[in-house]
């Protein structure tokens, strides 16, 4: 027999230990009691660890192989034998043994040596009988529950001995649990599309259900010391907690096992034992499921106690039944099991009584395992059972394991022999009714009976229900301590009688718990379910809630445990201001229950006086509602229209507007607010739709007067009204004669819908209306609904109006309107809401097959009344021209005679017969048939496939039918017949009312004795046919090869001439004749497809078919700017690019065509290995070779010669230059160097993808493939002017030019057409008069005329000249301007308005000193490679950096003004010199990588070998992939570089991921960025990755994916940064132009940042309106203003005004006013005061006079004199105290 000892819990603390005594595990009263408690003793004066083992247990190795017991056979045998002796020798000695303990029990000392050792033995064999407590349940228990309560969350189970646990949503399996993790993630991604089902609990448990729980943790909840902590249970049923020990190899049969259902079979269900062999599963027959148990209780996830029955032929799959006869019978104990872990909480076991006591039974499972029966549960309590009596020591009884005891020394469980937990059911009273429907809990019982005391625990009592005890504990009998509990004297001896509550019911017990306390009698409530809505209650303040807009409500004790809440808005009537002076804790308050929510555990309350002392009848249900009743209301929103308000519970109801008051009222907004009380009283209601009206509206003010001319007023009446108010979809009318309110809606002013608008447009307010009916009244609402329709006022003025059941009468046609319309049928509405039903099969058969049956809602419409139902008041009616009669043609089918034949051989109808050859004469002719007749009353058709044998007969394919003539006489074959409705070709038995006869005139029919039936069957692939167009489509034509046989033509396939594809329509009319072929067939899906082309065409195109220069029809399946996408077949799609539309590449544009058209293509390259092709659509190639080409088409690099002038496309724009398609795969770079003969600053922004230039191929390298060319006019055009040079200036030149750059000291001016060549006007060369800042009178990008004073060639620097006097001799086309106005102090100075030209010239450390100008070489021994290196340096100064997803998330950019105020900062020049050249000298261009940079794939892993942590250098090397259109590569690149760099180097590893981010953002799918962007978040900050692709996503001009990731930003991370919310405001202002949007965010992000974040972000917020284009100086202001009010020491504030107010334009005296206003803030410090003077004195020193700056000094040195007052003034009062 294997180890007693049970192995350890999961996560629990081993078992095996002897842990430390608790106060639970000791005896409770140190008096003797009863013969258990005797027993006990000997035991407590030995050492604990010789209690209960077997001296055989010493010598067990430490480790026993096999896991296998230590004991042989034979020591098995013996110590069986010895148990049996044992329990005999207690039997035979049984009175002198109590007489032994009774004089142990006498005797208290407890070192006493004289005992005899069967009394020792006795003693030591015995276990101490447990009772399942709070204290003895410790993580890893497992323990039996009954279901008492499913919750949406949680599920409630009873537990022995008076023990409640709870059981979590996710506590219950694995399964179940991942549904709800599933269920939670699609409810907070709404752009997600999962789909999931929703997990109800009530739908896999049922009350009474028995589980075995695993207890995950006891927790203790102390709310206040003077009340009693909380204790919560949480359980756990996954079955691998609840099966806790279990092996494979230990499951026998009988065992119980907990099992979750894993997925249901056809036979059963596999089930999840949980155990740790993952290979052992269970399963559970469909026959071993109770009947009573639905199919939705065993969905996957779903747990229950199982029995197991068997075990399959490897052991690994363990059969299992859930059968209630079989699981609650307890002869189905484990009587095969092994070792004692077979037996857990649930299980049935056979024990032998060991011991019996006043206390329980104690006995022991396999001879060695001890059990316990406590009080309880042995029936010696609550069944007053006599244990003596019915047991005997020895004896072998069956009861059920309900708890473990992991905490024990040695192994024990507790066990029940209660009938009802022997069976696993439920107790149930005599009358077979749950106890608690009896006597439900809280219930007072008036006479509660003590039947038993027990002095340590308390007393039972009987409660007036049959079966069903109470138990009273020792502490509930009274209020205070109990001084003596006796059974047979005191006040609480067996026989009294006394009055008390029912606390609780526990299931597993079977018990009432009761109290006898009177403050628990006197208690209002126990539970919150003894609360009822509406009551009046009292209760005290125990707590004022206050969050960060104040008293946010009240917490209210109304008993113990008990407490409701009082919300804002239900503090009072009126809105108080100050609730925390009213309210204070302590302070005890009458209150009115508003409602409970007993899932959540709450109670609301009112405080509102009138709501508090209302007589009137809380309305708390629908049950409730009698119309026309008063009560009052809280009103909780109030919307335009009217207001939703509150009664009691959650029953809600609605308040129109027109029912608030019996004034008019637009808007209720403007007279009603939410918590406003108000009374109401019920106007209409509907249970079912749960829709409730009131109305505020005095029901005494609606006069007699107005009743009676309600009252007389009948349904279709025609009235007059004037019109009171108009409404977008309503009028509201006043009848003129009695004056009643009435409603007109826009569905009613006409018969046709879409005359309603207009008809609305015409009628004004106070415009009266005649010839209007009554469509309906209700008089408990005092409603009248009119209705203006034409045809109803005619039917009521001529008396035909149905307005009841009553008066209709089948036949009759009666006037109505459309209500409703379904697929199936047409609700038709008549006045007094009657309705009747319209069937589809009544309307006419043309309408049938429109779309809603050619109607519209409100539309009238006459219809004929077809039966009335009065029984059900059923009404159905037909459509006034329906008609059920049979059509001619069908009666003549079924008539026996001819009328008036063609063939006068033929007399009646049964002459007609398939096969049939006669006559018919031709009535019309269409394009696809031959209507014909073969007497008045037989019509017949010739479908065009019946007509022709052979193509050689048809003379018109394009009208095959055009030789016949209307009334010509043909002979015909009868086939069979044609359904005329559904187009169905059908036998001639199958004829209808809709069927005319088909009909065939082909020559060999007319011969043939019989015609063989075309079929899809019959169709080989491969021959040809003759079809006929039925329908053309977009792409695909659809010919009829015979009346029943249909196939389609793909577009491809029509025609080898492509030009007739343009225009199917015109070009293959329907009924046109074609020679087509079968290309494919399948007649199980009854699919045909056919082709019209040459046989050595086919559809299904394969790759090896495809040569070089093959010319192929395709179709255009896709445009987009670079590319068209054409299909050549289904299985073949290739690209043709830009460079392959045209022979001239100026009219090359891919949006030139359009999609789905067809088009001619060559093939230009085919790769068959990868499946790649090439196309071309050039007119040279796919047309004619000798049409004239311009530009050339280039394949291979062999085409290509240096000196070559060629155009191509720019492919890609790198730091390095231009990228450009030649054609084929060749591309030729063309350097920064070789862009321009003059200096570009930014020259990306001179270049864009696919734009078309042209220039001279400068070298070629046949070995690596590459080409260069340059675009510089010099080299390209041969007429190339030269640019202008310094040598070709001279002085007194008058030139133009664009101003660069503007200082206070002067002006740099870029002469026009030349060579970067730069000059400097200084301030006192612009005008005549003296001029302190050029920059007042010249910006950047101006055009100017300007004349050279000065030039020095050697130092290459120009001074230029723009005084007016300069000019006065030429004689210029500017003179006008340069005099007018103010502009004539600088006459040279503006020529025109043009975009600005940034510049990078270095600033002037003096004015006067000579300027030596960048972008010129200085040297003329540097390469041009150097020229490359310091262009793109210049570039990337104003380039922002977005290779990681540059977005300016800082939103510096609007902080910015127009002009860098570093260029107002002036530096050396010969210190920028020196700035600029070190970095050229130290760079080594040596080697090609250097000189050219990497150029191939070598170049990079060259590179990467020496720098693998670079993110720059792997962002560069997928860009290159991307150049030569390789995005699976770029794709391998970037996944090389996120796994390759260290991921200690955190912000290169960043990198990679945000340039793989942006890569699939750009050329990926949304499934390819949601994976990388998840794999980027779990290795990097996830604040970070998210702000990234927002950035990307802003870049890459995705409004709508960048505005839904802000929005997730700000949930998930606006509670830490405030960064955040300024950065998605700052893109919502300048970029998206929503400045709405961006100020609400304010309010949200103030209510999710905590305080100390608030004030810089409302500050960022304020500088958003200065800054941002769409913002509003004004609001700034406010806002800034308001932030100075509340933090006025705050100079941080002040300055950040200022500097937003002190702008080119602003107002000096506003400006003044913030220098004034800061200086008087009190308690300003000295040192802020001084910065503060001196920032205003600097101000004024620029922008005032004298005047003004000796006015701050004197307010200075007054503010200075004015402190030392003060302080002079403290310290003389100091000196006096």
């Amino acid at each position: 027999m294997s180890s007693l000892k049970r192995k350890d819990a999961p996560g629990g603390a081993p078992t095996t230990k002897s842990p430390k005594r608790s106060k639970s595990d000791k005896p409770q009263s140190k008096k003797p009691h009863t013969n258990s408690s005797q027993s006990t003793k000997p035991s407590q004066q030995k050492p604990a660890s010789t209690v209960g083992v077997s001296r055989l247990k010493e010598e067990e190795p430490l480790f026993p192989r096999g896991g296998a017991s230590v004991l042989s056979p034979l020591e098995h045998r013996q110590i069986s034998i010895q148990a049996r002796q044992d329990v005999l020798f207690e039997q035979e000695s049984g009175q002198g043994t109590k007489k032994a303990e009774k004089s142990l029990k006498r005797t208290k000392s407890k070192s006493s040596k004289v005992k005899s050792s069967d009394a020792a033995r006795t003693a030591e064999s015995v276990a101490r009988i447990k009772s399942l407590n709070y204290q003895r349940l410790v993580k890893g228990s497992l323990v039996l529950g009954q279901i008492t309560e499913i919750r949406p969350l949680q599920v409630i189970l009873a537990l022995p001995n008076n023990l409640s646990g709870r059981v979590s949503i996710t506590s219950i399996s694995d399964i179940l649990s991942e549904r709800v993790t599933a269920e939670a993630e699609a409810e907070d991604d709404e752009d997600d599309n999962v789909e999931t089902s929703s997990v109800d609990l009530k739908d896999i448990f049922e009350v009474g259900q028995y589980l075995r729980a695993y207890v995950v943790s006891t927790i203790e909840e102390n709310a206040k010391a003077t009340t009693k902590p909380k204790r919560h249970i949480e359980l756990s049923l996954r079955p691998d907690h609840a099966n806790t020990g279990l092996l494979s190899q230990e499951l026998v049969e009988n065992t119980v096992v907990m099992a979750s259902v894993s997925s249901a079979e056809d036979h059963g269900y596999i089930m999840d034992l949980g155990l740790s062999d993952a290979n052992t599963r269970g399963f559970l027959p469909r026959k071993e499921v109770s009947s009573d148990i639905s199919e939705a209780r065993m969905q996957p996830g779903a747990v229950m106690l199982c029995l197991v029955t068997g075990k399959g032929a490897n052991g690994k799959i363990i059969q299992l039944s859930a059968l209630q006869k079989k699981l609650g019978s307890i002869q189905n104990f484990a009587s095969e099991a092994t070792t004692i872990q077979t037996f857990l909480p649930g299980a049935a076991v056979e024990l032998m009584v060991s011991d019996i006591s006043r206390r329980g039974l104690v006995g022991k499972v396999m001879g060695s395992l001890d059990v316990t029966a406590d009080v309880i549960h042995s029936g010696a309590g609550p069944q007053a059972l006599d244990l003596d009596g019915k047991y005997t020591i020895g004896k072998k009884i069956k009861a059920r394991v309900i708890c473990d005891f992991p905490t024990a020394k040695e192994p024990k469980l507790g066990v029940s022999l209660l009938d009802h937990v022997l069976t696993l059911t439920s107790q149930r009273t005599k009358s077979a009714k749950l106890p608690l429907d009896v006597l439900p809990a809280s219930s007072t019982v008036e006479k509660c009976t003590i039947f038993k005391v027990d002095p340590e625990i308390g007393v039972f009592v009987e409660v007036g229900v049959d079966h069903v005890p109470g138990f009273v504990h020792i502490s509930r009998l009274k209020d205070g301590k109990l001084d003596l509990l006796s059974e047979s004297s005191g006040p609480f001896q067996i026989g009294t009688v006394h009055r008390g509550r029912v606390i609780s019911y526990n299931a597993i017990d079977g018990i009432y718990n009761l109290s006898f306390e009177s403050s628990v009698l006197e208690q209002p409530f126990l539970r919150i379910e003894d609360v009822a809505v509406g009551s009046l209650v009292n209760g005290q303040i125990e707590k004022i809630i206050i969050n960060q807009d104040g008293v946010n409500g009240l917490l209210v004790k109304l008993a113990e445990g008990i407490h409701g809440l009082v919300p804002e808005m239900h503090l009072a009537d009126v809105r108080l201001q100050h609730p925390e002076k009213k309210f204070r804790e302590g302070m005890k308050v009458k209150a009115r229950v508003l409602s409970t929510n007993l899932f959540k555990r709450q109670i609301k309350l009112t405080l509102k006086k009138t709501l508090v002392n209302s007589e009137a009848k809380p309305l708390k249900s629908f049950d409730e509602l009698v119309i026309g009743e008063q009560s009052p209301a809280t009103i909780i929103k109030v919307f335009e229209n009217g207001a939703v308000v509150q009664f009691y519970g959650s029953l809600r109801g609605f308040l129109p507007v027109s029912e608030m008051s019996e004034a008019y009222i637009q808007d209720a907004r403007e007279h009603f607010r939410a918590g406003q009380v108000v009374s109401v009283h019920i106007l209409n209601f509907d249970i079912e739709a749960q829709k409730l009206f009131v109305s505020c509206k005095d029901p005494s003010a609606f006069g007699i007067e107005k009743q009676n001319a309600l009252r007389a007023l009948n349904i279709g009446d025609i009235v007059s009204a004037k019109v009171v108010q108009k409404t977008e979809d309503d009028l509201h009318v006043e009848l003129v004669d009695n004056s009643l309110k009435a409603l007109l809606s826009i569905g009613q002013l006409t018969d046709r819908p879409s005359k309603n608008q207009s008809s609305m447009k015409g009628i004004r307010v106070g415009q009266i209306l005649s010839d209007l009916v009554v469509l309906d009244k209700n008089d408990d609402r005092r409603s009248i609904t009119l209705s203006k329709k034409p045809s109803l006022v005619q039917a009521s003025q001529d008396g035909k109006l149905l307005t009841a059941l009553d008066q209709a009468q089948v036949g009759e046609i009666r006037q109505g309107f459309v209500r409703n319309i379904t697929v199936t049928a047409v609700f038709v509405q008549f006045p007094g809401k009657l309705t009747a039903l319209l069937p589809k099969s009544k309307l006419p058969r043309e309408d049938q097959e429109k779309t809603d049956f050619g109607l519209k809602n409100y539309q009238s419409i006459a219809v004929k009344i077809d039966s009335v139902d009065r029984d059900n008041g059923r009404l159905v009616v037909a459509s006034s021209t329906y008609t059920d009669k049979p059509s001619t043609a069908a009666q003549s089918l079924t008539g026996p005679q001819l009328d008036n034949p063609v063939d006068e051989t033929l007399t009646s109808i049964n002459d007609l017969h398939i096969g049939k050859v006669t006559k018919a004469k031709v009535v019309s002719i269409k394009s696809t048939q031959l209507n014909v007749k073969l007497a008045n009353n037989i019509q017949g058709r010739v479908d065009v496939s019946q007509v022709f044998d052979s193509w050689d007969k048809i003379t018109n394919p394009k009208s095959p039918l055009s030789c016949f003539q209307v009334n010509e006489v043909i002979d015909v074959r009868i086939l069979g017949v044609h359904d005329a409705r559904n187009h169905r070709y059908l036998p001639i038995s199958h004829r209808s009312t809709h069927s005319v006869l088909e009909l065939s005139i082909k020559p060999s029919d007319l011969k043939a004795s019989s015609t063989p039936e075309l079929s899809l069957k019959a169709l080989e692939l491969g021959s040809t046919h003759i079809g006929f167009v039925n329908n053309v489509q977009q792409n695909t034509l659809w010919v009829n090869l015979s009346p029943n046989v249909r196939g389609r033509i793909n577009m491809l396939e029509i025609s080898d001439d492509v030009s007739l594809l343009d225009n199917l329509p015109a070009n293959f009319p329907v009924g046109s004749a074609l020679k087509v072929r079968v290309v494919a067939v399948n007649p199980t899906e009854g699919r045909l497809d056919l082709s019209a082309r040459a046989s050595g065409a086919s559809i299904h195109l394969v790759w090896n078919a495809i040569k070089q220069n093959m010319v192929l029809p395709g179709r255009i399946t896709k445009i987009n700017e670079r590319q068209i996408i054409v299909q050549l077949s289904d299985l073949v799609s290739a690209p043709a690019h830009l460079i392959d539309l045209s022979d001239d590449y100026d009219d090359a544009s891919t949006l030139s065509y359009s999609k789905n058209s067809v088009v001619r293509v060559s093939v230009v390259d085919v790769d068959q290995s990868n499946k790649r092709l090439r196309l071309s659509l050039r007119p040279s190639r796919v047309l004619n070779s000798s049409l004239q080409v311009k530009d050339r088409e280039i394949i291979k690099l062999a085409q290509l010669n240096v000196g070559d002038v060629i155009r191509g496309f720019v492919k890609n724009i790198s730091d390095k230059g231009l990228f450009v398609g030649l054609g084929g795969d060749l591309t030729a770079m063309v350097r920064i160097s070789d862009l321009s003969d003059r200096f570009i600053k930014d020259w990306k922004d001179e270049f864009q993808i696919d734009q078309l230039v042209k220039g001279r191929i400068t070298l070629i390298d046949p070995s690596t493939n590459q080409i260069q060319m340059s675009l510089k006019s010099s080299v390209v055009d041969k007429d190339f002017v030269p640019l202008t040079n310094y040598q070709d200036l001279r002085p007194g030149q008058i030139i133009t030019g664009k101003v660069r750059k503007v200082a206070d000291f002067g002006a740099f001016i870029l002469i026009d057409g030349s060579a970067n060549v730069s000059g400097l006007c200084h301030r006192s060369e612009m005008a005549e008069k003296p001029i302190q800042d050029a920059r007042k009178l010249l910006n950047e990008g101006d055009a100017v005329k300007a004349i050279i004073l000065d030039i020095d060639t050697q130092k290459k620097r120009i001074s230029f000249g723009l005084k007016p006097s300069y000019f006065e001799d030429e004689d210029s086309n500017m003179d006008d301007d340069a005099e007018s106005d103010d502009e004539d102090e600088i006459a040279g100075a503006l020529l025109e308005d043009s975009e600005d030209e940034p510049s990078d010239d270095e600033d002037m450390e003096d004015a006067d000193d000579s300027i030596e100008f960048e972008g010129i070489d200085h040297d003329g021994n540097l390469s041009s490679d150097v020229d490359d290196t310091e262009m793109a340096d210049r570039t990337a100064e104003d380039v922002d950096a977005l290779d990681a997803g540059g977005f300016d998330w800082s939103g510096a950019a609007l902080d910015e003004p127009s002009t860098a105020s570093a260029e107002a900062d002036l530096i050396s020049a010969t210190e920028k010199k020196k700035k600029r050249r070190k970095p050229q000298v130290e760079i080594d261009r040596s080697g090609d990588l250097t000189n050219f940079g990497p150029q191939t794939a070598v170049d990079y892993e060259q590179l990467l070998n020496r720098q693998p942590n670079s993110s720059d250098l792997w962002t560069r090397y997928m860009a290159f992939q991307m150049q030569v259109s390789e995005l699976a590569k770029a794709r391998e690149v970037a996944e090389r570089a996120v796994a390759t760099i260290n991921s200690t180097e955190e912000t290169e590893k960043l990198n990679a991921w945000i340039a793989y981010l942006n890569l699939e953002v750009r050329f990926g799918n949304d499934d390819t960025v949601d994976e990388v962007f998840k794999r980027a978040c779990q290795v990097n900050d996830q604040q970070e990755v998210y702000q990234r692709l927002a950035s990307i996503y802003v870049q890459d001009n995705k409004p709508e994916k960048a505005d839904a990731l802000f929005q997730i930003i700000t949930k998930k991370f606006g509670a830490n940064s405030s960064d955040i919310w300024h950065n998605y405001a700052h893109w919502l202002h300048a970029v998206q132009n929503e400045p709405d949007r961006a100020r609400g965010l304010l309010s949200r992000a103030t209510q999710a940042l905590p305080d100390h974040a608030r004030l810089p972000l409302m500050t960022k917020f304020a500088a958003l309106e200065y800054n941002s284009p769409n913002g509003s100086a004004e609001r700034g202001r406010t806002m800034f203003e308001g932030l100075i009010a509340t933090f006025p020491k705050r100079f941080d504030l002040w300055s950040q005004l200022l500097d937003h107010e002190d702008g080119p334009s602003a107002d000096k005296a506003v400006i003044r006013d913030v220098f004034d206003r800061a200086t008087k803030v009190k308690g300003l410090k000295a040192r802020p005061a001084k910065k503060w003077f001196k920032r205003w004195a600097d101000w004024e020193e620029k922008n005032g006079d004298v005047k003004s700056q000796e006015k701050v000094r004197a307010k200075a040195a007054e503010w200075v004199r004015l402190k030392a007052e003060a302080k002079k003034e403290g310290e003389a009062e100091e000196d006096e105290e």
